[in-house]
């Protein structure tokens, strides 16, 4: 049997429970990369990990390494960024004493190939010129920052454009260390400011087979759902969204309306502004979230910051659940207005698709089938990680 050659592989975050986008994203991709390489795994972590989630890194890869970040070194790290020329979400992740343990890895691996999940940890593998090197990217960070500076006031505002500058420097500097260079969508690469960024390879997300095959036994209780992390910035602001701006007045077009926010670690920001909407209900994290998705009759997802591909509309299509939602959020799905996704850039607009929705049952069927169908065809993990050049 022939002898695998060896990847080592550099995540921010433990790629397992599948909470977040990025983690999503690592936790398919070693599925793929374990049957042709024998995966070494180090990966960052600022929680617990428990057994479960060890489980699930033993079958994604041959060995794996979990390096707690000290919550002390991250004040002080983040205390010292505010007067550095590198991001603040760059000083979170980096420590000395782990990169010491991750040189002494590479060193006894010695790997044919090095792969890092976003710039959050490139710097612990850039430097290693004799090694081939490819960079995920992700999405464009940069870009995210500055739409989160736009939507910003006050003090908020001058430190999202700080940043902002930081990652948009950071994103051209960090690109020349690497061999080889990936990112989720066309949209994201048009963002990364390098010359070359024509050359970063797109590997789009996949959608895991089970959401097409899913056999919901409850009931259908909701009007509409939103998912995400509840805890990141752009989903928060959906949430914000929907309170504010559609909810007044959904009620008055229907004032039984029931709507669902599900996700892991609801900002206390979604928490307080829903308690004015007994109409809401927040689910937290759910072991199966396709349970969240087929509880609701549409999935609607008003996204104005933020960059990448959004997996929560992949999930929904593959369900069986339309789908409204921005066109910023389609540039990167890049799905069919009006036959494959209804779009809404404005809380009048959100408000009409939804209703049309609820409203023309022969249209929404037909949406619904060839969403199913679109993203059955785009989006396979087995082959966008095949993409993947080393």
């Amino acid at each position: 049997m022939e002898q695998k050659q060896k990847l080592f592989v550099m995540l921010s975050r433990v790629p397992f429970p599948l909470d977040k986008g990025d983690k999503l994203r690592a936790y398919h991709q070693l599925k793929v990369l374990s049957d042709k390489y024998e995966v070494y795994l180090s990966c960052l972590t600022d929680q617990k990990v428990d057994d479960a989630t060890r489980i699930a890194l033993s079958e994604v890869s041959f060995e794996y390494r979990i390096y707690p970040l000290n919550k002390w070194v991250i004040f002080w790290n983040l205390c010292k960024g505010l007067v550095s020329q590198k991001p603040i979400q760059i000083h979170y992740f980096y420590q000395n004493r782990i990169h010491r343990k991750i040189q002494n890895e590479i060193e006894r691996i010695q790997p044919d190939f090095i792969y890092c999940q976003l710039i959050r940890v490139a710097e612990y593998v850039k430097d290693y010129h004799h090694i081939p090197k490819t960079l995920d990217y992700m999405d464009a960070f940069s870009m995210g920052m500055k739409r989160r500076r736009d939507a910003g006031r006050g003090l908020t505002r001058f430190l999202t454009n700080i940043e902002y500058q930081r990652l948009k420097q950071y994103e051209n500097r960090i690109f020349d260390y690497f061999d080889h260079h990936t990112i989720i969508s066309e949209q994201d690469r048009a963002h990364i400011p390098h010359p070359n960024h024509e050359e970063i390879q797109i590997v789009k997300n996949g959608i895991d087979a089970s959401f097409f095959n899913f056999n919901y036994q409850g009931e259908v209780l909701y009007d509409f759902v939103f998912v995400g992390n509840l805890s990141y910035a752009p989903n928060i602001a959906c949430c914000e969204y929907i309170l504010e701006e559609l909810m007044p007045r959904l009620l008055k077009l229907n004032p039984t309306i029931k709507g669902l926010f599900a996700g892991t670690s609801p900002h206390e920001k979604i928490i307080s502004k829903a308690k004015n909407y007994p109409q809401i209900t927040i689910s937290g994290w759910m072991p199966d979230i396709k349970n969240a998705y087929a509880s609701a009759k549409i999935c609607i997802a008003p996204l104005f910051i933020g960059t990448g591909l959004q997996n929560k509309l992949l999930e929904a299509m593959a369900i069986g659940v339309p789908c409204v939602t921005t066109s910023m959020a389609n540039n990167a799905l890049n799905a069919t207005p009006q036959k494959e996704i209804l779009i809404a850039d404005t809380a009048t607009a959100f408000i009409e698709q939804m209703e049309f929705l609820w409203t023309h049952e022969e249209e929404k069927s037909q949406l619904v089938k060839a969403a199913n169908v679109f993203v059955k065809k785009q989006f396979n993990w087995k082959t966008s990680t095949e993409k993947i050049p080393f």
